[in-house]
């Protein structure tokens, strides 16, 4: 992140403007109904000045003794040497300044912006690309309702009593969220902003009644899916921005944590070949001691919770407890993996059924049907076998499985960094050496890898 994102108030405090093009009149209108003194120096105004009521217009050329007392400066005046003079004479008193297209005399950049007063929203792209963040703010405007800006003044009018009425403030925080997706804030939306209060009177009386009620804890299971953070469902996401505390793996990418509520606290409890961060049972004990301290609880799993994801056993001891709990499935790795390399899982000309098998070893020892794996018209899915891979395969032959038989490794599938290698049983483990894969990885065996060449569709950086 490169900039900054912060909102300046310029209530009776003077903005500059030095031009009279149409955008630099947009800028003035905008600062405008910000409430600022706007001052607007230039010869000539275009037309769209008409529009603005209340800016001072300097008819002249700029001088530097303008920006006395200006908190801000917009410059749009296609005069190179003229922009580049007041930007340097602005920075060198501290001024914000923002000359339009050109970000190297700028110190700040207008991003896109969503006007639902008093809710502004602004989206900006660092001045890379801000064609792509008009799309954008152009997308979310149809998320936001124009009525909005109601629904926040309606709940400025309470929140003084709120705080009062509240003192917890993860009741106060979970009032909030419940009420805007409630019966209240959709009459406000609408316009019944009367019954909205009558309905809210009614709500604060019944939390009178019930002053000292403590936080309910809960606890949400959510599969993340293989890494993409586009897979994640719905669900998912809105349970994300609900939690208090996240208890997350290794498997959980950057892209997907950043989705989870901003003030939740992050607890990594991740686990590697070998290496148990934090031992299972004290994982599931940790989901039932924050959810009883009133906490609601995230717990981020890698592909689905319960592919051989040990989600079972988490909410095995929740439900023990009497803890409440949801589960949310995910888009499975052998699933997700397998899509993204272009290679179906069944397949009427190859396989009637799919396999998923673990490739985790206990005791040192791989614990597998092998004879279930023999059949040629299925395909298997090894989770958690990147590191037993050759074992995997000799025991696969020695069992009667044919060696020739195609496989294929995904490497971080679905992601940015995603590796596919092909070959057969015999051959695989070396060609897999050779590509120094740190995994996730997904295994697959069967004569459906022999369609990715022609169904591959995904190219990650790997």
């Amino acid at each position: 992140m490169k900039h900054l994102p912060v909102f300046v108030e310029v209530v009776n405090k003077i903005v500059l403007v030095v031009g009279g093009s149409p955008k630099a009149a947009r800028r003035a209108a905008m600062a405008e109904r910000a409430q600022a003194k706007v001052k607007v120096v230039s010869e000539t105004l275009s037309p769209e000045f008409q529009d603005l009521n209340t800016f001072q217009h300097i008819a002249r050329e700029f001088c530097s003794s303008d920006l006395e007392g200006a908190i801000i400066v917009y410059v749009s005046d296609f005069n190179k040497e003229l922009e580049a003079q007041v930007s340097f004479e602005a920075q060198k008193r501290g001024v914000l300044i923002n000359v339009a297209d050109r970000p190297e005399l700028s110190s700040f950049i207008m991003p896109s912006i969503i006007d639902r007063s008093p809710l502004v929203v602004g989206v900006s792209s660092g001045g890379e690309a801000p064609i792509l963040a008009r799309m954008l703010r152009s997308k979310l405007e149809t998320f936001i309702p124009s009525g909005f800006g109601r629904l926040v003044e309606f709940a400025r009018l309470y929140r003084g009593r709120l705080h009062s009425l509240i003192s917890n403030s993860t009741l106060r925080r979970r009032f909030w969220e419940d009420f805007s997706d409630g019966i209240v804030a959709e009459r406000v939306l609408s316009g019944q902003i009367d019954e909205g209060k009558e309905m809210m009177e009614l709500i604060l009386r019944e939390r009178e009644s019930n002053p000292s009620e403590r936080p309910k804890g809960e606890v949400y299971l959510v599969g993340t899916g293989p890494g993409d953070p586009d897979l994640l469902t719905f669900r998912a996401l809105r349970l994300m921005q609900k939690s208090d505390i996240v208890l997350h793996d290794r498997l959980v990418p950057n892209g997907i944590l950043e989705l989870v509520h901003r003030d939740a606290e992050r607890l990594f409890v991740g686990k590697k070949r070998g290496d148990h961060a934090v031992p299972q049972e004290e994982i599931s004990r940790l989901l039932v001691s924050f959810a009883k301290d009133g906490k609601r609880v995230l717990r981020l799993k890698g592909g689905d919770p319960f592919m051989f994801g040990r989600g079972g056993e988490e909410i095995e001891m929740l439900a023990s407890n009497n803890i409440a709990f949801q589960v949310v499935p995910g888009i499975s790795a052998g699933n997700g993996c397998a899509a993204y390399a272009g290679i179906p899982l069944t397949h009427r000309d190859h396989a009637h059924s799919c396999t998923f098998v673990t490739g985790h070893t206990k005791d040192g020892k791989l614990h597998i049907n092998w004879k279930m794996m023999i059949n040629p018209d299925q395909t298997i899915v090894v989770y958690m076998g990147l590191n037993s891979l050759p074992t995997f395969f000799e025991l696969f032959i020695e069992h009667g499985g044919d060696p020739k038989m195609p496989a294929a490794v995904v490497d971080n599938g679905t992601r940015i960094r995603q590796r596919v290698v092909t070959g057969d049983v015999r051959t695989l483990p070396d060609i897999v050496e050779k590509a120094s894969f740190e995994g996730p990885a997904i295994i697959i065996i069967g004569t459906v890898v022999r369609l990715r060449e022609k169904l591959s569709w995904y190219q990650g950086s790997g």
